[in-house]
């Protein structure tokens, strides 16, 4: 009875905090889309018409497809990172599982994840890289991607309260690793003999995964992708252990 509960609110919360985000705006849900479109442009101005990345043509889709899957990783990290703390008023007017706070952030992050994805099937349609057999893998990989994405936010919102100062080497972390995932290169690219560091990163391994599906035809990597989703599920059980443990403790933390 008491999961039901959790789960209703989960899920209330989750709807609230995305209906109370849209009406700050006066795009409303439509600033979902915007906003990452106006983020994509500034990265596509820079690398492909300054910096000449796009001289092939398929530059386009190659850097879309790369920044929509950072940017779920990266937005939701940054914000369920520190999901404990930003709700730490609520927490001291009612009792709640702390693991709640973080997870709410990751659906929210979800939902924009999946229309912006939408629209840039949509796009990739238009341009003419059709739907193919590869394609039944897509639930896979944001399966996977989603695994990685809980399994950073629950570790590092159980850290933060502790450490304080970590949230601010993980906005300056996200931005180093956003440039060594590939975002704006193929990892062909690199030398050969760095290239088993540069996969090292789980983010690397995803990105290049979207694109073998959606711009190639290819199929991923199943066997890095097995070692993300092995990873990660090893890291939420700990995470959720921590969290358990400290639920009580972080009320009295938190200043």
């Amino acid at each position: 009875m008491r999961i039901t509960r959790h789960l209703e609110l989960l899920f209330y919360k989750t709807y609230a905090d995305l209906k109370a985000e849209a009406s700050q705006t006066y795009l409303s849900f439509l600033w979902w889309i915007v906003e990452p479109v106006l983020y994509m442009a500034v990265f596509y101005i820079v690398f492909g018409l300054l910096f000449k990345r796009g001289g092939d043509g398929d530059f386009i889709p190659f850097l879309l497809c790369g920044l929509t899957v950072w940017k779920w990783f990266d937005s939701t990290v940054r914000t369920g990172a520190n999901a404990i703390r930003a709700n730490v008023g609520l927490m001291r007017q009612v009792y709640l599982p702390k693991i709640l706070f973080p997870t709410i952030t990751i659906l929210q992050n979800t939902v924009k994840f999946f229309i912006v994805l939408s629209f840039l099937l949509i796009f990739l349609q238009f341009y003419g890289l059709g739907i193919g057999i590869t394609y039944l893998g897509l639930p896979v990989l944001i399966f996977v991607q989603l695994l990685l994405i809980a399994a950073c936010v629950y570790f590092l919102a159980a850290l933060v309260p502790f450490l304080p100062d970590l949230a601010q080497l993980i906005g300056n972390g996200l931005v180093m690793m956003m440039f060594l995932s590939g975002i704006f290169f193929p990892g062909s690219n690199i030398p050969q003999a760095y290239q088993p560091y540069f996969y090292l990163n789980p983010m690397a391994n995803l990105v290049e995964a979207y694109r073998d599906i959606l711009l190639f035809s290819n199929w991923p990597d199943w066997s890095a992708l097995g070692w993300i989703s092995l990873v990660s599920a090893f890291v939420i059980w700990g995470s959720w252990r921590l969290l358990n443990q400290c639920d009580r403790i972080y009320p009295k933390l938190i200043s």
